[in-house]
């Protein structure tokens, strides 16, 4: 009874710590809010009790502004691809050129006359893959071409009709009401997952498929779960062109994600997913609005982006800069999970489905790989299956970690501060990996041994969350030129505390993380 008392007891204290955190933390937020409200930019008159809205991130404003007309085409579509499918029994073929179709009236209307851009590079890329397929160095060409187009786009902002003769320079009057070279960063991937794909599809494929569906609970139902038609094996006329135009310009994932593989895209043009009911779909639309509504109190109360935004946390103290920084983390984190979902609920709705980009809250993750593997979970998938796994995988871990995240900094945009993040992250993740690698080869089966273990893991879970804090901060707060400023400004006497309440703070969520998985595991074994 007595660890069992002690359990619960701490449990108790970490749960009221909690919630007087939160409070805290909720009450200087208002408090903030309320006061710099007339000095912060990005504020726009409000729907909720009169008060202004934060729309000072621009992703988030166009996404807001736009979600009216979004919902209305989107809805159009996938009924007409629905409809289309169920009255003349679509197949693969066909849905191909009626997504197509469709998506491309879509981004004319998004890009105008720079859709000849992006079938130009998507084209080129295609007759790559299907002339060099079978040559041992397609890779690095497949590559080499992504990366360059991918660094073009940005160098030259779209490329200019006139750069190609004055004939066209009228065209840069139709260049659309969203720049094509920012949707093109996911068409890369894309065009990645195709050619490497095809590449596998010739070679002898290490996939067992009778062992996976023994044990996957999905497929051992008679469905199909995604990484099954991942991993299968198409057949050659499935990449076909136009196939792979469908797939690059899919409307319902085109400007945002999640990303879904080429084989599990056209597995689902030929045989709609059956993982997700109708009732399942719906619910989940359902638990979108919530979320929604969540991000819209939020902005509403919390001005969090607008902080960071104008500058104004350099006036601040430090533990409301911690405040700041750990409220720009949150609304970031809800950000994407409602855009993200807005757009995988459309296309469950049209019968392709995708990973959830954000499977865990980001306030219960306490280790760097947890929460690179839950945030933009579809891209991480992506990463470990087009670079981590070809590169070498876990025998070549601490290298791979400097190659992938320097290619995610570079995908994001060509900036300085996102190439710190990205470094500042791989400096972060190589202690963890030693230390997990470490642990994983001690064994303790005394109590105290093990409550040891428990306390050090905690520690190093606290650390982690204050480095992630940290390189988040740099790579999309204060910048690497702020981060100087923001050192000299926590080691001065009244930084001290706060970086000690910080650093409790995390230690406390860390334990309290412990106690949900050991809840979680414990409910499985019953």
């Amino acid at each position: 009874m007595c660890p069992l008392f002690w359990k619960r007891s701490e449990l108790l204290f970490l749960i009221l710590y909690a919630v007087a955190f939160y409070a805290i933390v909720i009450q200087r937020s208002l408090y903030l809010s309320h006061d710099h409200s007339r000095e912060l930019y990005g504020l726009r008159r409000g729907w909720m009790f009169n008060r202004l809205n934060d729309l000072s991130d621009a992703q988030w404003r166009n996404f807001h502004g736009n979600l009216p007309i979004l919902t209305f085409v989107l809805g159009l579509f996938t009924f007409g691809a629905n409809t289309l499918r169920s009255q003349f029994y679509l197949k693969a073929k066909e849905m191909s050129v009626v997504w197509f179709l469709i998506s491309l009236a879509y981004i004319l209307h998004l890009h105008g006359a720079c859709v000849a851009f992006v079938l130009s590079i998507a084209s080129v890329n295609y007759f790559l893959a299907k002339i060099l397929a079978k040559s041992k160095s397609y890779l690095y060409v497949l590559w080499i071409f992504n990366i360059s187009i991918l660094l073009l786009n940005r160098i030259y902002e779209g490329y200019s009709f006139s750069l190609f003769g004055n004939q066209w320079a009228f065209l840069d009057s139709y260049r659309g009401s969203f720049r094509w070279q920012i949707c093109f960063n996911l068409v890369v991937l894309r065009m990645i997952s195709f050619g490497c794909d095809y590449y596998w599809s010739i070679k002898e494929t290490q996939f067992d498929h009778k062992k996976h569906i023994v044990c996957c609970s999905i497929c051992s139902s008679g469905k199909a779960c995604y990484h099954f038609l991942q991993e299968r094996r198409l057949h050659s006329c499935q990449y076909s062109f136009i196939t792979y135009l469908a797939y690059l310009l899919y409307a319902p994932l085109y400007i945002a994600g999640p990303i879904v593989s080429f084989n599990a895209f056209a597995s689902q043009l030929d045989v709609p997913q059956r993982s997700h009911s109708v009732g399942d779909v719906a619910f989940y639309g359902l638990r979108w609005v919530l979320c929604f509504v969540l991000m819209e109190t939020m902005t509403h109360f919390f001005y969090y982006n607008a902080f960071a935004t104008s500058g104004l946390w350099r006036q601040l103290s430090p533990l409301e800069i911690f405040i700041i920084g750990y409220g720009v983390i949150n609304f970031m984190w809800l950000k994407f999970l409602v855009i993200w979902r807005y757009f995988r609920f459309w296309s469950l709705v049209a019968g392709i489905e995708t990973i959830e980009n954000m499977p865990k809250c980001i306030n219960n993750c306490y280790s760097l790989e947890t929460f690179w593997k839950c945030w933009h979970a579809s891209f991480n998938k992506w990463i470990v299956r087009y670079m981590y796994i070809p590169l070498g995988g876990s025998h070549k871990k601490l290298f791979n970690t400097w190659i992938i995240f320097t290619f995610v900094a570079l995908w994001h945009d060509l900036e300085w501060k996102l190439i710190s993040w990205a470094w500042l992250t791989c400096i972060f993740f190589i202690p963890e990996i030693v230390i997990k690698s470490s642990v994983s080869s001690f064994t303790s089966r005394s109590a105290t041994g093990k409550l040891l273990l428990r306390e050090m893991s905690a520690v190093a879970g606290a650390i982690t969350i204050t480095c992630l804090m940290v390189a988040n901060l740099v790579g999309y707060v204060i910048g690497p030129s702020g981060t100087s400023w923001l050192i000299s400004r926590l080691v001065k006497k009244d930084g001290f505390p706060v970086l000690g309440f910080i650093f409790l703070s995390f230690y406390v969520a860390v334990k309290l993380m412990f106690h949900i998985r050991d809840i979680k595991q414990n409910t499985k074994q019953i």
